[in-house]
């Protein structure tokens, strides 16, 4: 079906609602498809009116896509998508419980703990070289550690 047959302009624009539906699809995250919507209401509204000028079909796709993308932010506020692991993000929370190795002797002044592959600053319990501490908290990038009792 050549482009002609949908309806010229119309049909470049549901093509593009089209491609931009499948980049949906193929990349992560949620934005395409409110321009997609937006194409896709252009075209349509295309095949109503074919003799819309450019400009006027440039207006309406920028416009639909603010409302669309607008309509989706309160969607996805109202209702949010459920995660089986809160805390995938949070670097933060995910390491609080965590027991790691002190690196450098944690005294009054603080010291330094192994995390993963790294050295974090860390204060809390006085504990020396090798001593397996429990992460309660992070702030400020400093791990506040706690005997780790076991």
């Amino acid at each position: 079906m050549t482009l002609e047959a949908i309806g010229g302009a119309a049909g470049a624009w549901l093509i593009a609602a089209l491609v931009l539906g499948i980049a949906e699809l193929l990349i992560p995250g949620v934005f395409a498809v409110f321009l997609a919507i937006a194409a896709a209401v252009v075209g349509v509204a295309l095949l109503v009116l074919p003799e819309l000028p450019a400009a006027a079909q440039l207006a309406a796709f920028a416009a639909w896509s603010i409302v669309t993308v607008l309509i989706g932010r309160r969607w996805y506020h109202d209702y949010p998508v459920a995660s089986s692991d809160p805390q995938l993000n949070d670097r933060r929370a995910r390491l609080i419980g965590s027991v790691v190795v002190v690196q450098v002797p944690i005294g009054p002044d603080g010291g330094r703990v192994t995390i993963g592959d790294g050295s974090w600053p860390a204060r809390g319990v006085v504990a020396e070289v090798g001593t397996r501490v429990r992460i309660v908290a992070i702030r400020d990038g400093v791990a506040i550690v706690e005997p780790a009792g076991g």
